[in-house]
């Protein structure tokens, strides 16, 4: 028999004096900070703009949980750790999370368990789920104090472990498993999400790449349409089609090109030069970049192109990359390109930060709710940061500190007949920042 973790139970004795310890302290949690996830989340404004994109088909008198409701439950969940519908079931007693969601915290109806939300994600229709996208990127033009002059969208794929016969999911030779390769699209200099598309488990073609640059930005030039737009991606982007598409819509672009044997012939007399040079000085490492002309038979037209040329003691290694921007080589891939890497940052906080990739839905349109709503606590966690002290360690915290130092702090609550009292540890170490955030919170939108 499974013994009951509510019954009280000894620990070895501290001071020569017995430890008891048992499950029933009352009105305790230990997620105090999704308090500052509400404030966030009334500034922001998430829960309304998707609501707004459902149709509920529920009998009205049945209704005991509205969407705007059971969507800032589980985008709270996320942010917290509780990546699982199951969660729910288990948090619906939670006096913070009820309060989060506008319960009282004690006489408040129980929030929506597992069954509740699994449907609330298989519901939407495609065109729903569309509008919620939509509604996504206008999030983000939303979160703008004013229209920017020039904005860059880093877009890039990423793998999506599939253990079941999901439907979209493919086999990969290149990572030898069934996947998705969902891809994201970021704000390159800002961090911020733009939009996040789960797709089949396949390199992406020119054609479904422009299709989604396409829609998204037409998205964005709604409003901001003078706003200065640079793509960057790496060669799976790099396609004739989106190319022309950019330069056909006035779209900047810098994409990574895979190379072939008549660019590395055109390379080699630079190249080898190079190699000589480095043997001759005896430096690990030297490295150049020229610019070029090329045209691939694809493309009907020559576009400029970048190739970097670094020799080592290990051989030699050749990059290109095709832009629409004016500059010198070296820094079109230094600065220009090479600054795509931090989408590599951006993705790590979306995917192993809050598991984003828990995608194990049959129907595909439920793993794509479930991408926005992750998506949804991303924002809440990267909004959250921003408003720490620009010169602090704070400033620059991945979601998983914020997690463990503001969210995950216990609480005991206290619902009176006309106040709620919140006690936190008299000894938490970030108190100091909490109260910060929770001030500037506190204003709503």
């Amino acid at each position: 028999m499974q013994q009951d973790s509510r019954l009280p139970f000894d620990l070895p004795a501290v001071a020569r004096k017995k430890v008891s310890i048992a499950f029933d302290g009352g009105m305790l949690s230990s997620n105090a900070g999704v308090l500052l996830l509400r404030g966030v989340e009334q500034r922001l404004g998430i829960a309304k703009r998707l609501a707004a994109c459902l149709t509920d088909h529920r009998d009205p008198d049945r209704i005991d949980h509205p969407l705007i409701e059971m969507l800032r439950l589980r985008m709270f969940a996320i942010a917290s750790g509780y990546e699982d519908t199951n969660d729910c079931t288990t948090l619906r007693d939670d006096p913070v999370f009820k309060m989060a969601v506008g319960h009282a915290p004690e006489s408040g109806a129980p929030l929506c368990s597992q069954p509740t939300m699994s449907r609330l994600e298989n519901a939407p229709s495609r065109t729903e789920i569309a509008r919620m996208m939509g509604a996504m990127v206008d999030l983000f033009c939303a979160s703008w104090k004013r229209a920017p002059a020039s904005i860059i969208l880093d877009i890039d794929d990423t793998f999506d472990a599939v253990h079941g016969k999901q439907q979209l999911s493919l086999f990969n030779a290149h990572y030898d498993e069934r996947c998705f390769l969902p891809i994201h699209i970021y704000e390159g200099t800002s961090g911020k999400p733009v939009a996040m598309i789960l797709r089949a488990g396949k390199t992406p073609t020119g054609v479904e790449v422009r299709t989604i640059l396409k829609r998204v930005i037409a998205r964005i030039r709604q409003h901001w349409p003078k706003v200065g737009i640079l793509v960057r991606g790496d060669s799976h982007y790099g396609r004739s089609e989106a190319m022309g598409w950019c330069e056909a819509n006035g779209v900047d672009y810098i994409f990574g090109f895979g190379g072939n044997p008549v660019l590395h012939e055109m390379m080699r007399p630079l190249a080898d030069a190079l190699c000589v040079r480095r043997a001759i000085t005896g430096a690990e490492k030297l490295r150049t970049c020229k610019g070029l002309r090329y045209g691939a038979k694809s493309w009907g037209i020559q576009r400029r192109m970048v190739a970097r040329i670094e020799a080592t003691t290990l051989g030699l290694d050749i990059r290109y990359i095709v832009t629409s921007l004016p500059g010198t080589a070296k820094h079109l891939y230094e600065t220009v390109y090479c600054g795509r890497g931090q989408a590599e940052n951006f993705i790590k906080l979306h995917k192993a930060q809050l598991a984003s990739d828990r995608t194990s839905c049959r129907d595909p349109r439920a793993n794509q709710v479930r991408l926005i709503l992750h998506t949804a606590a991303y924002w809440l966690l990267h909004t959250l940061r921003a408003a720490m002290p620009k010169r602090s360690l704070w400033a620059r915290a991945e979601f998983n500190t914020l997690r463990l130092r503001l969210i995950k702090i216990a609480a005991r609550v206290v619902e009176g007949a006309a106040r709620i009292r919140v006690w936190l540890p008299t000894a938490c170490p970030d108190a100091a920042m909490f109260a910060l955030l929770a001030g500037r919170f506190a204003a709503g939108p």
